[in-house]
């Protein structure tokens, strides 16, 4: 066991994180020798408890954690490492993760990750080979030996000495739409399934929404799960900046900005202002019961030592009144629990009374069509197993002359069909079942098979102008009473040995990500809500 998980599970103290973002260049970099002094002194801080390195952060192309994070974690420092999935395809992640483990670096935070942006020569092609929940379902594997085919391919395997990582993931509820939020809490649900150990909350100024958080894992008996609230030092400049969306996820309402320009229009240009406001959130986060709290933003060891200082002269009760304050959502925001009228907060024994109806009333949305239904009952006259087409099917494609094409004849007409409905990218391990027949290679920027990213922007792709595949998708499940179950088939693990080859046949012959996946090691669904 960690330190860092002995600090979070054993609520010893409320856990300190600080984030480091690393630079693009060698460590002679001007950006780059600051940054380096700035850990220095994290490591001698006594309040601080890990330092938490980023992985090509916002996409852009930086030096690895890892020659940040060895001089850190030789001087005895807690460091959790960024791993992301947008750079390496599985391979190149496993490796990396051998040589985390190899070098000692145990804290691990599992990231889909941002969408690759300029480069070298323009813009890097993204890999996304695997997403957040395939990453953690690997990592978890891992610590308890991963099995790896012997040479002689005759169906034996042996396990690698396991590994004692200690997982994290990130979740955000800062969210617009009702199809972005719960989505994200099931996702929460599937990562924790998947092996995540403590989760880090994205960046965002609603306590209500802290609340609610806390709240969901309660109600799905997840309330000793350490979560971390983020605590983002801002200033004038990077309000406008995250205003206009330009991080993916992160969201600064009309009104905080205003908040954040008058402060800015001080003698000191906001400078205590939102160091305070930093150390009210910190309290806020406190009194709610997070285990701890992560810092970015910072570029100095002072501006630390300042909001640990406020927050110290707070009172106890002190941060009730803070979560009132802190509650910047925008207009007609989306919250899945009704609201204290005490606190301010959410009222974790009570629904939202608009979403509670809606759950009676089933509205029917515009991502319901007529192709969706009809591809639904296609689905399920034609591959579930035990119905006659099913059997059927399997027959024909077993007996066909080359098998992983099927007959002729219905390989032509998979190809077109599919094309023409959904913009099939020939895969052969289809996820159109998983993702309410909304194919995820043509119709997600980041192939996500899991659930959605992070990084939607008010239910529309973070970086195409179209509405998310996974909010479609719940719209279409939530008509028909079965939204809760929309990652019962996670996780999705791709394989791309069966591009190019028929996916009808390889359903029915059980080459796919369903017939791959034993029976037993299916997540099951998560409870629907069963509050008033």
């Amino acid at each position: 066991m960690t330190n860092l998980e002995n600090i979070l599970k054993s609520r010893s103290r409320f856990a300190c994180g600080v984030e480091l973002v690393t630079t693009r260049g060698t460590f002679d970099e001007a950006k780059a020798v600051h940054t380096r002094e700035f850990a220095r002194e994290l490591v001698d801080n006594p309040e601080v408890d890990w330092v938490s390195i980023t992985d090509n952060a916002g996409g852009n192309p930086q030096l690895s954690p890892v020659a940040l994070g060895k001089p850190l974690l030789y001087a005895g420092k807690e460091v959790i490492i960024h791993l992301s999935c947008k750079d390496f395809n599985r391979n190149g992640i496993e490796s990396t993760a051998w040589m985390l483990a190899s070098e000692g670096f145990q804290n691990i935070l599992a990231l889909t990750g941002d969408y690759p942006v300029t480069g070298y020569s323009g813009n890097p092609k993204p890999v996304f080979d695997i997403d957040s929940i395939g990453l953690l379902t690997l990592l978890n594997e891992m610590n308890h030996g991963l099995g790896v085919p012997l040479p002689a391919r005759n169906g034996n395997s042996r396990k690698l000495q396991q590994t004692s990582f200690y997982l994290g993931a990130v979740t955000t509820n800062f969210k617009l739409h009702e199809n972005e939020v719960v989505p994200q809490y099931l996702k929460l649900l599937k990562k924790i399934a998947a092996g995540a150990q403590f989760i880090i909350l994205q960046i965002g100024f609603d306590a209500r929404k802290y609340s609610e958080l806390t709240a969901y894992l309660g109600t799905q008996g997840l309330d000793r799960m350490p979560v971390i609230g983020n605590v983002f030092l801002m200033n004038e400049r990077l309000a406008e900046f995250f205003h206009k969306g330009r991080i993916p996820g992160v969201v600064v309402s009309d009104e905080f900005l205003h908040r954040c320009r008058l402060a800015s229009a001080a003698s000191d240009k906001g400078r205590r202002f939102f160091r305070e406001f930093a150390a009210r959130q910190m309290a806020v986060f406190r009194g709610l019961g997070y285990a701890g709290v992560y810092f970015g933003g910072l570029e100095h060891a002072e501006d630390l030592r300042e909001i640990l200082e406020i927050e110290k002269t707070f009172s106890v009760n002190d941060w009730k009144v803070f979560a009132k304050e802190i509650q910047f959502s925008r207009p007609g925001e989306f919250f899945y629990f009704d609201r204290n009228t005490e606190t301010g907060l959410a009222d974790g024994t009570r629904l939202n009374p608009a979403y509670a109806a809606s759950l009676k009333q089933r509205p029917i949305t515009h991502n319901v069509t007529t192709g969706y239904r009809f591809s639904r009952w296609v689905h399920d006259q034609v591959f579930t197993p035990g119905k006659p087409l099913h059997s059927l099917g399997r027959r024909v494609y077993e007996r066909a002359k080359i098998p992983a094409q099927g007959p002729k004849l219905l390989r032509v007409a998979e190809y077109i069909s599919k094309a023409a409905l959904f913009g099939c990218k020939d895969c052969g391990d289809c996820s159109l079942p998983d993702c309410g027949y909304l194919c995820p290679e043509s119709s997600c920027v980041k192939n996500q098979r899991n659930g959605p990213c992070g990084g939607t922007r008010d239910g529309k792709c973070e970086i195409e102008d179209f509405e998310c595949i996974w909010s479609r998708t719940y719209d279409r499940l939530k008509a028909e009473g079965n939204e809760q179950e929309m990652l019962a088939h996670a996780p999705v693990i791709q394989d791309q040995a069966l591009r190019g080859t028929s996916a009808w046949g390889n359903s029915f012959r059980g080459l796919d990500h369903h017939g791959r996946r034993p029976a037993a090691a299916k997540p099951q669904p998560a409870e629907k809500p069963r509050l008033s």
